[in-house]
């Protein structure tokens, strides 16, 4: 009896530490798997469909490596939050001028108002699946998605972006649904292979480009500024970033194999996320085609409220104006302007009888890809400047992990350049 006595008072405290400690995790929680979840958005789902449509598992390989990139660039943002007390736009100001700053939020709003619009896109192609008209689901989620930004204080927006990164488990349960070989999935995603093609190219660098985007690692820093994340509880918004990153392969990983296991065994090609979940029912069953269609509601809805949230952070913060989702209307009148104006463009254009929308989506995917290596390159600048992180600056496994990212992308970058102007010199 005395052996068990003398081991409750340190079992107590593990107990009560992990407790604590698991509180404080789930206080902090919530810029790193926003931003990560709002990633797979209707662009990602439409580019990871495709993947599994047109290549089955084979670029399975390569998502499992981005999990590492984007876990360290998005690691890198945070921390420079959390040490800085500022959001990335206002680093950039300080450190590298006004007319670079000017150049690249320029460039962002063009790329983000592109974005918002594919995401109304992929709100009215789920809910057209159920039978609603975009002339009703386009305006009333516009509606919504600004009256809780503008109506609500941080803590209510981040509650409600938690429970919208909770309806990508659709994706998950689809892929199970589909009764995929999980033997083939293990060897293809421990298995480097590439092909030659210029289709293929673009859907690799596609893969890429929409697993790491610029508005992300604005958007992650300056979450964790109006958060108040401070350094003495950097270790929770670290784990909850790298957390994120996993997450984000994660339900990419289920797409890929979901449309892999049906739509690339039966020759299915798609061009929209909408073909891919209609595709789905006679394939693997009505639930998993309505599955996919609420997993695209939800994505799309929450990158719809994301990306404008995060132009109107980036804009403010990079030439001193007042921001943050917490603040009233009249303390930050330019951030919700500039946020407001985001969502009627975007919601706007979908509107317009027979629009195409891929055009848009092409400009957009483009003007991203040139955009993130600069933005990278920035941000490996600040992240190394000891002057501003102190002893927070980067290891050597992360730069060599963060810079090999922004080189390949500049490289894939001009591919995808030369490719979009002449897409049979590759094949």
């Amino acid at each position: 009896m005395s052996g068990m006595s003398n081991n409750s008072p340190p079992i107590s405290r593990q107990i009560r530490r992990w407790r604590k400690n698991l509180l404080l995790f789930l206080s902090i929680m919530g810029p790193g798997i926003i931003t990560a979840s709002a990633d797979n958005d209707a662009g990602g789902i439409a580019t990871y469909a495709t993947a599994g449509a047109s290549y089955g598992y084979e670029l399975l390989w390569m998502l499992f490596l981005m999990t590492f990139s984007l876990g360290v660039v998005q690691e890198m943002n945070a921390r420079m939050g959390a040490v800085t007390g500022k959001g990335l736009s206002d680093l950039i100001r300080e450190q590298f001028g006004v007319k670079m700053t000017l150049l690249a939020m320029f460039v962002l709003l063009i790329a983000n108002t592109a974005t918002t619009i594919a995401e109304f896109a992929g709100i009215a192609a789920s809910m057209e699946i159920f039978g609603v008209s975009k002339y009703i689901s386009v305006p009333v989620a516009a509606a919504v998605i600004w009256s809780l930004v503008v109506k609500g204080s941080y803590k209510k927006v981040e509650q409600v972006f938690l429970g919208l990164c909770l309806i990508f488990i659709t994706y998950v349960i689809s892929g199970f649904l589909v009764h995929p070989p999980w033997g083939e999935i293990a060897r293809q995603t421990f298995t480097p292979s590439f092909r030659f093609e210029s289709h293929y190219l673009l859907v690799f660098i596609g893969t890429i480009g929409t697993t790491i985007t610029p508005w992300m690692q604005f958007f992650i820093q300056s979450s964790v500024v109006d958060k108040g994340v401070t350094l003495k509880d950097y270790k929770y918004t670290r784990a909850d970033v790298l957390f994120g990153a996993f997450v984000t392969s994660f339900i990419a990983f289920f797409i890929i194999v979901a449309t892999a296991a049906t739509l690339h065994k039966a020759g299915i090609q798609i061009t929209t996320v909408k073909d891919a979940a209609v595709a789905l029912n006679p394939l693997a069953g009505k639930m998993a085609s309505y599955l996919f269609a609420i997993g695209l509601f939800g994505a799309s809805m929450l990158a719809g409220t994301v990306l404008p949230l995060s132009t109107a952070y980036a804009i403010c913060e990079a030439f001193g104006m007042e921001s943050g989702v917490s603040k009233r209307f009249e303390e930050a009148p330019v951030f919700f302007w500039l946020y407001t104006a985001v969502i009627v463009i975007g919601a706007g254009f979908i509107l317009i009888p027979k629009v195409s929308l891929i055009l848009v989506m092409l400009i957009s995917q483009d003007v991203n890809g040139i955009l993130l290596p600069v933005i990278l390159i920035f941000m490996l600048k600040l992240i190394n400047n000891k002057k501003l992180m102190g002893s927070y600056t980067n290891g050597p496994i992360f730069n060599t992990i963060a810079w090999g990212t922004a080189i390949a992308l500049i490289v894939l970058t001009a591919l995808l350049l030369i490719t979009s102007i002449n897409p049979g010199l590759l094949a």
